[in-house]
């Protein structure tokens, strides 16, 4: 993880938050958050990990579980283990095949902008990664 506005930010697992948290620097989730998080760093959230609430941030890469608003200024990275619910906002967005994707996604490039919805499991819709950029919508095979 790079350091954006100093040491990244760790909630370890078997730790609890509830609240709001703001920050400059990256933060990684190992724990469990009930509430917003707005950065202008990248979060990750390891396997063990769990958000439920509104993330705002620049990057982000998922392993473990997101239910809500996540708005991802440039690259959301979802790995094998990721589950995410809710609704995404994002300019470019890769999926690793495992990784169950069931939100409502809208995806903003400098090309315009172009809508994305899946309401099904990655595991049977993607048999690549999934990713898109300035290029247009995603694509998958």
């Amino acid at each position: 993880m790079t350091e954006v506005g100093g040491q990244p930010n760790r909630i370890e697992k078997n730790t609890k938050i509830k609240g709001d948290i703001i920050s400059e620097a990256d933060f990684r989730i190992d724990g469990k958050l009930d509430g917003n998080l707005k950065t202008s760093g990248k979060v990750v959230i390891g396997k063990d990990g769990y958000i439920h609430g509104k993330v705002e941030c620049v990057n982000a890469d998922i392993e473990g579980n997101f239910n809500g608003e996540l708005l991802v200024s440039d690259l959301l990275s979802l790995k094998t283990s990721a589950v995410i619910e809710g609704t995404v906002a994002v300019s470019k967005l890769a999926v690793e095949p495992g990784a169950t994707f069931n939100a409502s996604c809208t995806m903003k490039g400098k090309g315009g902008s172009g809508s994305l919805s899946s309401n099904t499991s990655s595991t049977s819709s993607f048999k690549q990664p999934l990713s898109a950029g300035a290029n247009g919508p995603a694509k998958a095979s």
